[in-house]
Order: C-alpha cells, then structure tokens, then sequence
C-alpha cells in the first residue's frame, strides 16, 4: 500500500510533489530546503527539525532513519553542516550521500531528504 502524507507542521510543498510517502514500512521524505535563508548551522537546523516533524507525523523518529541524502551548495559548508547533523541523530547514524551542487532555487545552502523504516 502506497500513502502519500502531508504530516502536520510539514512545509507546504514548493511544487507538484507529496512532503512524505508510506510505501510498505519505509517513509520517504521529500528534499526539505531551509523556509529562511542564514548560515549553513541555521539551515541545517531548520531541515532538520523539518524532517523529523515530518517523521514524526508518520509514526517514526529521527532513529528510524535509514537513508539520508544532503546537498550542499558550497562543498566548504561540509564541517559545519556535518556538526549539526550529528547532533540530530547521535548514535543513530544512518547510511548518508553528500553531494556539492547548484540549486535551481538560489540563495538556499543545502536540501536534505531522507528514508525512514517503521514497520
């Protein structure tokens, strides 16, 4: 069974796409950019927050977090990014994908979406 979520507190999507889908046990999280523009310890703390709304409105947590994929728009951001992620999920370390890249919607500093198991 396939359910696609809009989970209470998620940021209104910014085009054609479901914030969150139930597919099985996994939750897939959509690429969650910061609502407002700061430094990437800012950023990275808005989408994560995100995220875990967003899980949590699915009936997961952070710990249930399988997959991350997180892209940064200057590759330079990676330490800092890196320490606000890990204070996010801890022990909790799921498997991870950094990619340095261009936006189409300019000014953000990274996107980050994410896989959750929760049977």
């Amino acid at each position: 069974m396939i359910e696609r979520i809009t989970p209470p507190g998620a940021p209104t999507p910014r085009g054609p796409y479901s914030p969150a889908v139930k597919a099985g046990g996994f939750i897939y999280i959509s690429g969650q950019a910061p609502p407002e523009p700061g430094d990437i310890r800012h950023e990275t703390r808005q989408v994560l927050n995100n995220i875990k709304r967003m899980l949590e409105g699915c009936g997961a947590s952070l710990a249930d977090v399988v997959k991350c994929s997180v892209y940064l728009a200057d590759g330079k951001d990676f330490a800092a990014m890196n320490e606000i992620y890990a204070e996010f999920f801890g022990e909790a370390k799921p498997a991870r994908t950094t990619v340095a890249c261009q936006f189409a919607i300019p000014n953000i500093k990274l996107e980050v979406d994410a896989i959750a198991y929760k049977p």
